[in-house]
């Protein structure tokens, strides 16, 4: 057995298609979504990132703005900034570039964000929303996860899915969508006892932990679909947190690294952006 490849490239490419699809339509009426980015410092991979968002708001028609702002910069001017875009109605998302430099609290800088436009989905608003089942925007990475998942035909409900991370980013988030899917959930992490008795068990694995290979094949049950969240650079080159070639052998669905998560998180970035601007309007919501 060798388990199909779910491409999260194709997947993020019939997503922008979609969505360029619906912004076109919301363009012939005057309107364009728009999205800022504050990108702090000289962080070599934020720059990347950065210019991957703008390359892809570009494709499906949304107007984007970086702030670039220097390394040295306080807390007291990022949130100025942030409280101008607040105001700003051209504006519908706003992104903090992560990792901020050291001296910087982005947890507590992120508060400032209007919880409207965070299209990030990681505002304390939006969590607590997601937490108790209203209505928000949601984070990117798992809910692109959830798209893959449904993209295999696959249905969650009922399937025990294990979560092996508890980052605010991913692990969490990931964990309450998969409940909202009514989904059977455990989360792991990197101190959990007898993780492989527990990923054995898992029709759904979600790793997200940033250790090279910690999932194995004989921790993956036959058939499971095995989401692989992780980019672990080792000698220039990147890994995930599964054995890819192994896992490969047993699961029935699995993600590359990369080419699988990242892509469709971005994704997720421009639907969030979209579904943002139309929440401040009267504007028909499309479903992808």
């Amino acid at each position: 057995m060798s388990a199909n490849i779910i491409d999260g490239r194709e997947l993020a490419k019939q997503t922008r298609i979609k969505l360029r699809k619906e912004i076109d339509r919301i363009c012939h009426e005057g309107k364009r979504p728009g999205l800022a980015v504050i990108l702090v410092g000289q962080n070599p991979a934020s720059q990347i990132y950065v210019k991957y968002k703008q390359r892809d708001c570009g494709k499906v028609g949304i107007e984007s703005k970086v702030i670039q702002l220097p390394e040295s910069t306080d807390a007291k001017k990022i949130i100025s900034e942030i409280k101008r875009l607040n105001n700003d109605d051209t504006i519908h998302g706003i992104l903090l570039q992560m990792p901020l430099p050291e001296h910087l609290n982005a947890s507590e800088i992120m508060t400032y964000i209007d919880e409207k436009k965070d299209v990030d989905g990681l505002h304390v608003i939006n969590a607590g929303k997601l937490f108790t089942g209203q209505k928000g925007l949601k984070a990117c990475t798992p809910l692109g996860i959830i798209k893959m998942i449904d993209s295999t035909g696959i249905e969650i409900e009922g399937k025990h899915a294990v979560v092996i991370g508890r980052s605010n980013i991913v692990g969490k988030p990931m964990a309450m969508m998969l409940l909202e899917r009514n989904a059977t959930v455990t989360m792991c992490h990197s101190r959990t006892k007898n993780l492989k008795q527990i990923v054995k068990l898992a029709d759904i694995v979600v790793a997200a932990v940033g250790r090279r290979n910690i999932i194995t094949a004989d921790m993956i049950k036959d058939g499971a679909v095995v989401i692989d969240v992780a980019m672990n650079r080792v000698e220039g080159k990147l890994y995930g947190d599964v054995d890819f070639e192994k896992v490969q052998k047993k699961a029935s669905f699995i993600t590359p690294v990369p080419g699988g998560v990242g892509p469709m998180t971005r994704a997720m970035l421009l639907f969030n952006t979209l579904k943002a601007f139309k929440n401040s309007s009267r504007f028909y919501i499309y479903s992808i």
